[in-house]
């Protein structure tokens, strides 16, 4: 099978950046031709950049015969698309539709209906724009400004409709992130979870078993609670490393600070040196306060086969299990957990041998692949429907 990737590279390279290249890596593995057209959000900079952004959001993309040149040189029988805002949009995907392709689009957080992707501000969850009244998001500027938030506002919205005529398969990376979308206003179009995977080779023979200190892996940003992980080391006494970088490490090494908190901020590290640190760590968090649909970083440890404390979010319990999960906010419930598997030798071996167990069934390649092919046939045999009733 031709297979042809759109993704609209964001400006800062995170987990869906990730999922492409590893699915395309994947797909190469077993046998198919893979062809991957991107466009890059930061070459969109200056004023130029986001007048060309903007006009993106709001026609549904530019230059979507690009798209189906690309579809008819390559013979792509199947087109997945991941982020297309602002520059791809929906007009790309009615544009490979109509070269020949089927469509399918994996819709990694909540952009359909959020300009900000994440469904979070205000240091709560947010459900406010939903369906086609993206109103909410235009009125409390949650793009940064008014012009912005107008044109990403006015593109969902207008976009909707023909995206969804466009696509023949929605994958979804988690059955929570699925019935957000479909509560949001995707409900009854074609969705299908896979959750995000592994390779093979980074799935470890055996758990780790390390004790040295918890691990917190991410961006450092509010919404991703790296400072309830700190309030707990402080009061379980815990060692803390934080591996990451972002704008909340001022405040977050502040908290630390007037805690007396024993946190080790180790600022951006490489991925052996993540892997070096998993297997030193005792266990890791994810304390997210979003509704994160399916982290790499969860997916890591786990593999890793280090026991995992999360909070009871987004896809989360559904990753590690309810009795690994905690409330985003309990600061007293965290520092208990904390406290427990550090003190408890035996408990964390169990949790990591699950974890690993878990990671293995849920997260492989095999199983991706193979879910990834059904959702492959099921788009191609709708696309051959929708042609014949042309035809006819």
């Amino acid at each position: 099978m031709n297979i042809l990737i759109l993704h609209n590279r964001y400006r800062q390279p995170g987990g869906e950046e990730r999922a492409v290249g590893e699915m395309a890596a994947l797909l190469e593995g077993r046998g198919h031709r893979v062809e991957v057209l991107e466009r890059i959000s930061s070459a969109l900079d200056g004023v130029t950049g986001r007048l060309r952004a903007g006009a993106g959001m709001v026609a549904g993309g530019l230059a979507p015969e690009a798209v189906a040149r690309a579809v008819r040189s390559f013979g792509a029988e199947v087109v997945h698309a991941h982020n297309i805002n602002p520059l791809l949009g929906p007009r790309a995907l009615a544009a490979a539709g109509e070269a020949g392709a089927a469509v399918v689009m994996h819709l990694h957080n909540y952009r359909l209906f959020c300009a900000i992707a994440i469904g979070y501000r205000d240091g709560q969850v947010c459900k406010l724009c939903r369906g086609r009244n993206t109103l909410p998001g235009v009125r409390l500027r949650c793009r940064g400004n008014l012009p912005e938030a107008l044109a990403y506002g006015a593109g969902l919205a207008r976009q909707q409709a023909p995206l969804i005529e466009a696509v023949d398969r929605f994958v979804a990376p988690s059955r929570f992130a699925a019935r957000r979308l479909e509560e949001l206003g995707l409900h009854g179009y074609r969705m299908e979870v896979i959750h995000n995977f592994l390779r093979s080779s980074e799935m470890a023979a055996a758990p780790a078993h390390g004790a040295e200190f918890a691990l917190f892996a991410g961006r450092l940003v509010e919404e991703k609670g790296a400072d309830t992980a700190i309030e707990a080391s402080a009061a379980a006494r815990v060692p803390l490393v934080v591996a990451g970088e972002g704008p909340d490490e001022p405040r977050l090494r502040a908290i630390a600070s007037r805690l007396g908190a024993p946190v080790d901020f180790r600022g951006h590290v490489s991925a052996p040196q993540l892997a070096a640190l998993r297997a030193q760590a005792a266990f890791a968090v994810a304390p997210s306060r979003w509704d994160e649909p399916c982290p790499y970083s969860v997916i890591e440890a786990m593999a890793a086969g280090v026991p995992v404390l999360a909070a009871r979010s987004g896809g989360l319990p559904e990753m590690t299990g309810d009795e690994s999960v905690l409330s985003p906010r309990s600061g007293a419930e965290w520092a208990a957990a904390f406290a427990l598997l550090w003190a408890d030798d035996g408990l964390r071996r169990e949790r990591a041998a699950a974890a690993l167990a878990r990671a293995q069934l849920l997260f492989g390649e095999d199983r991706f692949y193979e879910n990834l092919m059904q959702v492959y046939e099921l788009a191609v045999a709708r696309r051959r429907r929708r042609v014949e009733a042309v035809a006819a």
